[in-house]
């Protein structure tokens, strides 16, 4: 997604797994070249490749960054597999652009005080923090997204949740 700042813009991509909301990689850019996507496709590997199960796909709208050569090669050579929506779908990037949408909102009393590429990395990088550890999703029963994790590889539920 593009983020306005000091009448110029730079680049967030994001990588969330489907089921427990959490962002499980991200990559900010002062540009929109292909790499910054790679990237968090690398970032995705190196901290989770060891727990990535077999069937991970990653899914994408089919912007130029996802249909390009070395994304793709990139995919395939990671043992992922690729998932796009048909040309016009939007309701499969639906809860990407829905996160965007909650994230920009949030941030928006921070953008006017935004006046270089670091001041914008430094409030997503815990703007992103604060949505894995702190922020209650409704559709994961209030929990947070890395607590949503840890109850359904432990079963343990939060104790902080449990009403007594």
């Amino acid at each position: 997604t593009y983020i306005p700042y000091n009448n110029t813009f730079c680049y967030l991509s994001v990588i969330k797994d489907a089921y427990t909301e959490q962002v499980l990689s991200h990559v900010i850019s002062d540009s929109l070249e292909v790499d910054f996507v790679l990237e968090t496709v690398n970032q995705l590997i190196r901290n989770h490749g060891t727990t990535l199960d077999a069937q991970a796909m990653i899914h994408s709208d089919q912007g130029c960054h996802y249909t390009s050569i070395k994304f793709r090669e990139l995919i395939k050579n990671s043992g992922l597999r690729q998932s796009m929506s048909r040309r016009g779908n939007c309701w499969d990037n639906a809860p990407q652009e829905s996160f965007f949408g909650h994230m920009k909102t949030e941030l928006a009393g921070k953008k006017n005080k935004w006046t270089n590429f670091q001041d914008v990395v430094d409030d997503i990088d815990d703007w992103i923090d604060y949505y894995n550890n702190d922020r209650g999703q409704w559709g994961l029963g209030k929990l947070t997204p890395n607590e949503f994790y840890n109850y359904i590889t432990t079963g343990k539920y939060p104790t902080s949740m449990r009403e007594d």
